[in-house]
């Protein structure tokens, strides 16, 4: 796996949800399978397919998030300056076309929440705003076409 730029807050999350699935979600798994195994007859048995199933996607899951835990690099914050548009930070752009105003948190793809204004560092969006300064106007291919957005300020 590639290394993965999180902060602490976000390398919480994985270990939480790694958690809840080993702990919780694992045994809930294992009583159904043997739950559907006691049933008997195992080749018409979609109750026991259907657990053996989610059983693989439950511990494909946990795979992927040891793997994403393992290989986790922590951001410093304290590092983070303003000074340009980078990982963390918050930039109040406004739409050239539109006049409207918005806020964007940069963040990584596992802290994404576009309903908290925090977008992936990997979208289009920000990728266009990547590196810019206060005053800079960035251009950004969108599916909609090109969009521009102005730099207004950066913050933490």
């Amino acid at each position: 796996m590639a290394v993965t730029y999180m902060t602490a807050e976000g390398l919480q999350k994985l270990k939480d949800e790694l958690q809840f699935l080993e702990s919780t979600e694992r045994p809930r798994v294992i009583a159904a399978i043997a739950e559907a195994r006691d049933k008997g007859d195992l080749s018409e048995n979609a109750e026991y397919d259907a657990a053996k199933e989610e059983q693989g996607h439950l511990e494909s899951r946990i795979a992927q998030l040891k793997g994403k835990i393992m290989d986790a690099r922590i951001i410093d914050q304290s590092t983070v300056k303003t000074d340009e548009v980078q990982i963390l930070t918050k930039v109040r752009v406004r739409v050239k076309k539109s006049g409207a105003e918005k806020v964007y948190q940069l963040v990584t793809e596992g802290e994404a929440n576009i309903a908290e204004g925090k977008i992936a560092v990997t979208t289009p969006i920000a990728k266009g705003l990547l590196g810019k300064k206060v005053g800079e106007v960035a251009q950004v291919q969108v599916p909609a076409g090109l969009m521009e957005f102005e730099i207004l300020e950066i913050s933490l």
